[in-house]
């Protein structure tokens, strides 16, 4: 299956891909190709039939920096390929991708004080229960392969689901086990043989709305559904900081924590 970013070449060197120019044309329906397609990719610059089967093809995720050899078909350029792809400026290709390294929280220090922290809490709690779950909600449609709302849907609207799919797909394969993990033994830890299934669905539930949150940080759109959001401002900021400085907040319906790598660091009651 064609991924996120796809590229086709000649055996020497020289690449074809859709940009931002053409996958416009594509999400306006002038142009009806998968942009990510490499046998779009191909028909679109007229390599078909027997002049399609002799070209190479080659995947890049530049959030991961993963280069993937698809298929050689004619000699193999993936060294001159792999570094064209490397070089090139994303920008170009989907002005609204943030390119950034992936953040696992506990796999680093806090680099905020915990009197921060707590003001950041304040500011996510604030958003509302609707909006985080909104974020939720389509974080887990991605991995139902279903249809989401807020930041699939504003990502999907803007740049189709490949692109939204990888950058997904990413940072679950890169944080999403070992946050579940960490998060699940300290409260468990904490609280003992409190925690039954239903708080446990209640504290998990606001882990996934900080994980959409921190999605939402490789787009920069226009406007995010089911905020109020003002135009090009991430309402999820404040939990994209908090996540960046090492810290995971979880809800189980009554008191909100705050995990680091070391554990359980505050615990109490957001007030009005």
């Amino acid at each position: 299956m064609c991924q996120f970013f796809s590229v086709t070449s000649n055996g020497s060197g020289q690449i074809k891909y859709f940009d931002w120019e053409l996958r416009k044309k594509c999400l306006s329906g002038e142009l009806d190709y998968n942009p990510d397609s490499h046998t779009s990719i191909n028909d679109y610059f007229g390599f078909k039939g027997i002049r399609e089967d002799k070209r190479n093809k080659y995947e890049y995720n530049p959030i991961t920096g993963k280069f993937i050899v698809d298929k050689i078909n004619g000699k193999n350029d993936r060294k001159s390929v792999e570094k064209k792809v490397r070089a090139i400026d994303f920008k170009t290709i989907i002005p609204q991708l943030n390119i950034h390294p992936i953040i696992n929280p506990f796999e680093i220090n806090p680099t905020i004080s915990i009197d921060i922290a707590i003001q950041r809490l304040k500011q996510w709690d604030s958003v509302g229960a609707s909006v985080r779950a909104s974020v939720r909600d389509s974080v887990r449609d991605y991995v139902r392969a279903s249809v989401g709302a807020s930041v699939r849907a504003s990502v999907r609207d803007s740049v189709r689901d490949s692109v939204g799919d990888s950058v997904l797909a990413s940072v679950w394969d890169s944080v999403l086990d070992s946050v579940r993990a960490s998060v699940r033994d300290s409260v468990r830890d904490y609280v003992r043989d409190y925690v039954r299934a239903s708080v446990w669905d209640s504290v998990w539930a606001s882990v996934w709305d900080s994980v959409g949150a921190y999605i939402s940080s490789y787009f920069t759109i226009g406007k995010w559904k089911d905020t109020d959001n003002k135009k090009g401002v991430n309402p999820f900021k404040c939990m994209i900081d908090l996540w960046n400085a090492g810290y995971v907040p979880s809800y189980d319906g009554n008191k909100w924590r705050l995990h680091t790598r070391d554990g359980i660091v505050w615990e109490g009651k957001i007030k009005e």
